[in-house]
């Protein structure tokens, strides 16, 4: 059930354009300041994982870690992604939120 409304909030969020998905695209969002939440999947590979976990800690972004690839991916209205980066403040907070209540 919490999972459905954070994937639900996610697809709103990807269709506002403020979600940005693909790992070197993610990386690279934390490194300019742009990504505010960092959602990685729980199935990505180990060198794919501590890259990005080790760059959000370096950055100080908050990410976590939940559901797989494919979830992820059909929450966005994509195919399977691993890592997505969330660029806006308001959907940040409130992901955020429904995240650490799980």
């Amino acid at each position: 059930m919490m999972n459905q409304a954070i994937f639900n909030l996610l697809g709103i969020a990807a269709r506002a354009r403020k979600v940005i998905s693909g790992e070197e695209l993610v990386v690279k969002e934390v490194r300019n300041g742009n990504a505010k939440l960092v959602l990685l999947a729980n199935d990505a590979s180990k060198n794919s994982s501590k890259k990005i976990q080790d760059k959000c800690t370096y950055y100080n972004v908050e990410y976590h870690v939940i559901g797989d690839r494919y979830d992820l991916g059909h929450a966005t209205g994509k195919e399977a992604r691993v890592a997505l980066a969330i660029t806006d403040k308001g959907f940040a907070s409130k992901l955020s939120s429904l995240l650490n209540e799980n």
